[in-house]
């Protein structure tokens, strides 16, 4: 314990320096690390942008186990970091009690909703951007066979789930394999039981892998890509990770979310509240590069891109498994 708060004292110590007298960022990361080519990578990269265009610096902590949360959110308080924000549901316990304790500070919480006034809420419509890479999946998939890989057995990634099933059998999926890695924080970070998933979903037919999964989605998708198959990255743009490979990405725009967020504060604008963003908000979409633009033909970005309009519009209700407690497709 005392090694750790040695180490946070230490990170603070080399950068508060660089800070402007207006603005003292921090960033904490979940289990998985910043650069776990998924939701902690989008979230440092957020963090990276503010600082390359502010000339500004950040804290920044990556959690190693569930009791330094408190800790070390506790010491970015302590010595006046403003805003902090938190990548992860798993944050709320620690953040209702500091955030209590600091009505001063402005904190911002990613993936869960804490009804507090100096606290920003910033929640996804995950199962809306996952409809569109359903429907990729299906109109890819030569066997009508497609699947899913998740990472720990929560609500939050059944929304991933419920919705690439919606999108996948909406354009012609007969059948989506789904599983999830495991119930405890280690389904985050293990690519190799990952692997393992991808193949046996592959063994079963499987010939499109979408992985909602933090680090264990790397071994998804290096599997789906030994197995000459396709698989779907998630949170960041993961095209690049297997190029010709990977058949496009379901962007969860966190990097927007920590980078507004800093810079909100850096302006003086920061409010609390709750944001829920979906299509609409810009708040998740579908990537396109040069790493995946040969496998995606026009009659897919034609269908992909109406049912964006249509759910922007309203005109298609995609199921949200939180809201429904089960996925009706």
């Amino acid at each position: 314990m005392k090694r750790i708060v040695l180490g946070l004292l230490a990170a603070t110590a080399m950068v508060l320096p660089a800070f402007a007298a207006d603005v003292q960022p921090a960033i904490l990361y979940d289990l998985g690390g910043k650069f776990d080519k998924s939701f902690n990578e989008a979230a440092y990269h957020g963090a990276e942008k503010f600082k390359t265009e502010t000339g500004t610096a950040y804290v920044e902590f990556e959690v190693s186990n569930a009791s330094q949360r408190e800790q070390a959110l506790r010491r970015f308080a302590e010595d006046g970091h403003n805003p902090i924000v938190m990548a992860g549901f798993a944050w709320e316990d620690a953040l209702k009690k500091v955030a209590a304790e600091y009505p001063d500070l402005n904190f911002a919480i990613i993936d869960d909703a804490v009804d507090m006034p100096n606290v920003r809420s910033l929640v996804f419509k995950e199962n809306e951007g996952s409809y569109l890479v359903g429907i990729m999946a299906a109109m890819a998939s030569k066997s009508k066979k497609v699947s899913f890989v998740g990472g720990m057995d929560i609500p939050l990634i059944r929304k991933f789930e419920c919705g690439y099933v919606g999108g996948a059998k909406s354009a012609g999926a007969t059948d989506v394999i789904q599983n999830m890695t495991g119930d405890t924080p280690a389904a985050w970070n293990d690519p190799a039981k990952g692997g393992e998933i991808a193949k046996t979903q592959i063994d079963q037919g499987s010939d499109v892998v979408y992985a909602a999964a933090g680090g264990t989605g790397v071994g998804v998708l290096q599997a789906a890509a030994d197995a000459g198959k396709l698989g779907i990255g998630v949170d960041s743009n993961q095209n690049g990770l297997q190029p010709g490979k990977v058949l496009t990405s379901m962007l969860k725009r966190v990097d927007v979310a920590v980078y507004t967020a800093f810079m909100d504060g850096k302006n003086g604008t920061f409010k609390g509240g709750v944001e829920n963003l979906g299509l609409k908000e810009g708040g998740v979409d579908y990537a396109m590069d040069d790493n995946n633009k040969a496998l995606v033909t026009d009659e897919m970005k034609a269908a992909v891109e109406k049912a964006k309009a249509d759910i922007i519009a309203g005109k298609v209700e995609v199921h949200d498994y939180t809201t429904d407690n089960a996925c009706p497709y």
